[in-house]
């Protein structure tokens, strides 16, 4: 899990593999054995971990590893206690030449978020109704509620804000999108759709829920045109957090209403956190597992007494009943305990992939690993390291958030693409696996 010196003068690149024949590429992987987790210092320092900075210090403290939290949890381990109201959008002096600058937003390009307060929205999410391309939702982190001119008993909206699962839609191919939030001025905490228009409801304080944060989103179609928002839910200075999914519909005028969300894995242990959640839906007609919703996460763990982080594996669950219930988590990690980013991806025969940024205990570099299940994820074929890399490190004094967690696809003839970024030697790609099928890019 260490970054090998070779690479101190890396490039930075795109690598896409094309798994074909993935049942004989797993079967080589059978002999991968589990191991314990790795012991930690006795000279390490104490964390506290009852907070998310504290548990975001001890990943950061831990030598050698690669893994850290998703950009949006080290965010909000930074905000404070009580964030103050927004200023308003500073006007610079000076304007760029380039295209990309400038205070409008020209044709092509159409407004989706619908916040015209400069408010932060950031890690967008998108996807398409596969029996109405028209028909589009997407979802972002969204600090909109900053820009809230209302009160909740004496305290300004824009005072309470933080990190909201947002969430925007679209029936015409993208043209336009809804919808905008306009809050009463004696706000109260609630789900009612004419109060908290782009947010999803039932997971913050001030939509109805009970953790101070969400977001992290994560979109999927059914076959039958509902669609799923995956997310987290949690506090910035107490333990509890969960996974969360929330159900909307569409009525026949095309209005979409989002139903109360499903926790999954919730919890209120200091030692466990839940990090980095995605979710995928069999919407292929006649598949054996037709409409199962299945969702992924990173189970983030930490020793009790020091705070120390002790692994990180990828933990999965499914739904059968349209999202209202979901089977009890469990780890699909096998051997590689220290991991992050997971993508599940379904193909037309109802197969499920699992990808994730994964490292086992005495690996010198990580690697892009696969699981997949054929019987609508009762069991698990062992981990596959589809190629090794080495994590890329954040863009310092930019707001961009870059990571190395994968992302995959299945074709209709039953192919699986999976591309993922990550620092290479500056003369030679560094990759495992057939040369036909691996890119640099």
């Amino acid at each position: 899990m260490k970054n090998p010196r070779s690479v101190s003068k890396a490039n930075r690149g795109l690598f896409c593999v094309r798994l074909a024949g993935a049942v004989t590429l797993i079967s080589a992987a059978a002999a991968m054995a589990f191991v314990a987790a790795r012991p930690s210092s006795a000279a390490a320092p104490n964390y506290d971990i009852n907070t998310l900075a504290g548990k975001v210090a001890s990943l950061r403290g831990t030598a050698g590893l690669q893994i850290r939290f998703s950009a949006f949890l080290e965010q909000e381990s930074e905000e404070p206690d009580i964030i103050p109201p927004l200023t308003p959008p500073i006007t610079p002096t000076f304007v760029l030449s380039s295209p990309l600058d400038g205070t409008q937003i020209l044709p092509p390009n159409v407004l989706v978020n619908q916040d015209t307060a400069a408010a932060p929205q950031n890690e967008t999410a998108i996807a398409v109704d596969p029996n109405n391309p028209n028909r589009i939702v997407g979802g972002a982190n969204d600090y909109v509620t900053r820009t809230w001119s209302c009160f909740v008993n004496g305290t300004p909206c824009s005072a309470l804000g933080d990190g909201y699962s947002g969430t925007y839609y679209s029936n015409n191919g993208g043209s336009t999108w809804c919808c905008n939030s306009f809050p009463n001025a004696n706000y109260t905490p609630t789900t009612d759709p004419a109060q908290i228009g782009t947010l999803i409801p039932g997971v913050e304080r001030l939509v109805g829920g009970q953790y101070d944060a969400g977001g992290d989103p994560a979109l999927a179609f059914d076959s039958q045109g509902r669609v799923f928002y995956a997310g987290l839910g949690f506090n910035r200075t107490s333990p509890p957090n969960t996974v969360t999914v929330n159900k909307g519909t569409f009525d026949g005028s095309g209005n979409l209403t989002w139903g109360p969300p499903t926790f999954i894995n919730q919890t209120t242990s200091p030692s466990t956190l839940n990090d980095k959640e995605w979710i995928a839906v069999d919407s292929h007609t006649g598949s054996p597992f037709q409409d199962r919703i299945y969702v992924t996460w990173t189970r983030f763990i930490f020793q009790a007494g020091t705070g120390a982080y002790v692994q990180s594996p990828i933990f999965f669950a499914y739904s059968t009943d349209q999202g209202a219930t979901f089977s009890t988590p469990k780890s699909i990690a096998g051997n590689v305990l220290y991991g992050q980013g997971s993508r599940p991806v379904v193909g037309p025969d109802g197969t499920l992939y699992v990808f994730w940024n994964g490292s086992t205990r005495l690996a010198s570099l990580n690697s892009t690993y696969m699981v997949k299940s054929s019987d609508g994820g009762a069991t698990w074929s062992p981990p596959l390291s589809v190629a090794t890399m080495t994590n890329i490190p954040g863009v310092r004094n930019t707001v961009f958030r870059v990571n190395s967690y994968p992302a995959a696809a299945a074709a209709s003839n039953g192919d699986v693409y999976a591309t993922w970024n990550t620092e290479v030697d500056n003369t030679t790609p560094n990759y495992t696996g057939d040369p036909g099928c691996a890119y640099f890019i």
